[in-house]
């Protein structure tokens, strides 16, 4: 069974040790790529952690890319000359045009 467990300022996610066991290398490879500690139980008490090494830097979720991007130029105007746009030609203009 999974759950999530509070432990200070973040929650834990909490593993059972028969799903630990089976799923072993996977749980560690989560450890390294979230650097999220997991806690083992049996029977619904803790009886080891995984957590990532200590010199491994933690990542926050939520705006962990800040800062990483940079605007090159107008993100809202259009990328060309609207008179070329399909959408933005008159209808009834483009039908005086058509030759007969």
């Amino acid at each position: 069974m999974c759950g999530n467990v509070g432990l200070g300022s973040y929650t834990t996610e909490e593993i059972a040790i028969s799903k630990f066991k089976a799923t072993c290398l996977a749980v560690l490879e989560k450890v390294r790529k979230t650097n999220e500690p997991i806690l083992v139980t049996r029977f619904g008490q803790p009886i080891a952690q995984i957590s990532p090494p200590e010199g491994a830097k933690r990542v926050p979720r939520l705006g962990g890319g800040a800062g990483t991007m940079v605007i090159l130029g107008d993100i809202v105007g259009p990328i060309g000359d609207e008179s070329d746009w399909e959408a933005a030609q008159d209808p009834k203009t483009d039908e005086a045009k058509k030759p007969e």
